[in-house]
């Protein structure tokens, strides 16, 4: 599946707050011109057969210009832009201060002539915030609440709301973004929520003045021709697979517990016995009214009580 993504009006590295390019009415962000950019790319791949699924409006608004009702007016013009020449892709939108504030939704709606083809779009990166000096459970809490606030309420509205920018340094030595991932993992598996990683390229031909240029986010090594972390990738891999959604719960119903540390889930080593395994095929879990977990298996004797 393709997202086209209207990045970037000058070539170049995004972002920062005075690149031009930030928001409407930025030396480089001509409104205007930006719908018909919008209409030009969504009519490419209208009544055509493609892979091409949604389209994102803008990425990372941000700069001194940015404000709510500049927002409405143009991210609601852009969204029917594409909906008049492409009615079949999905229309992605992202709100506020590099794609992290969409919380004005809950006192105005976003008003569209369509319907069942909306999606809010955020952006979640480690380097953000400081996940170090404190206990990780109360520095997860106090992010993750953030995110609820600040967007996750969409989804008690019942719209998508998808993670189209998140990533870590696949090196593997940065501890922030260590613990990071670990968070993320936990509420990305507990929303079942849809995301995009930054990023597959391992190096850049040209990134600023400097060529060839490493990616210590990226999933493919310099050369483009390996992983660069394959235990990073593994736990990644945990939320690739849906655990919620039509035909899933009817079908498959199950608790499951998931370790958002390893990216594996507890799994039965023996009769007696539990372990850390793959979440493929992971154990069914029953929770009492007493909170105790026991394995849906009538052949164990295996319990969890939840403190």
């Amino acid at each position: 599946m393709v997202i086209l993504d209207n990045h970037i009006s000058q070539p170049g590295w995004c972002c920062s707050d005075n690149d031009g390019n930030g928001f409407f009415g930025d030396k480089h962000l001509n409104p205007n011109l930006w719908i018909r950019g919008l209409k030009k790319m969504a009519s490419m791949f209208a009544n055509v057969s493609s892979n091409v699924v949604a389209m994102s409006l803008r990425n990372e608004l941000r700069g001194p210009k940015q404000n709510i009702k500049d927002w409405y007016k143009y991210m609601q013009e852009g969204a029917e832009a594409v909906h008049s020449v492409n009615q079949n892709i999905l229309v992605i939108v992202s709100g506020l201060n590099y794609a992290t504030d969409l919380s004005f939704l809950k006192d105005r709606p976003f008003e569209v002539s369509f319907r069942r083809k909306l999606v809010f779009e955020i952006h979640w990166y480690g380097f953000w915030s400081s996940w170090k000096g404190e206990n990780l459970n109360k520095i997860c809490r106090r992010e993750t609440e953030n995110i609820m606030r600040m967007s996750g309420f969409l989804l008690e509205k019942g719209f998508p709301l998808f993670v189209s920018e998140f990533g870590i340094d696949q090196r593997g030595s940065n501890v922030n973004d260590n613990r990071f991932l670990s968070c993320f993992l936990a509420l990305a598996a507990d929303l079942d929520i849809d995301w995009a990683i930054w990023t597959v390229a391992g190096s850049y031909y040209l990134r600023g003045k400097t060529i060839g240029s490493d990616e210590s986010y990226g999933v493919l090594d310099w050369n483009w021709s390996s992983i660069r972390n394959s235990t990073i990738l593994q736990m990644i891999s945990a939320i690739q697979s849906p655990f919620q959604g039509p035909g899933i719960m009817e079908t498959h119903p199950k608790k499951i517990i998931f370790h958002p540390s390893t990216g594996l889930c507890i799994v039965r080593k023996s009769l007696f016995q539990l372990k850390l395994g793959s979440c493929d095929k992971p154990e069914s879990w029953r929770v009492s009214s007493h909170r105790v977990l026991s394995l849906a298996c009538r052949r164990t004797n295996l319990l969890l009580k939840s403190l």
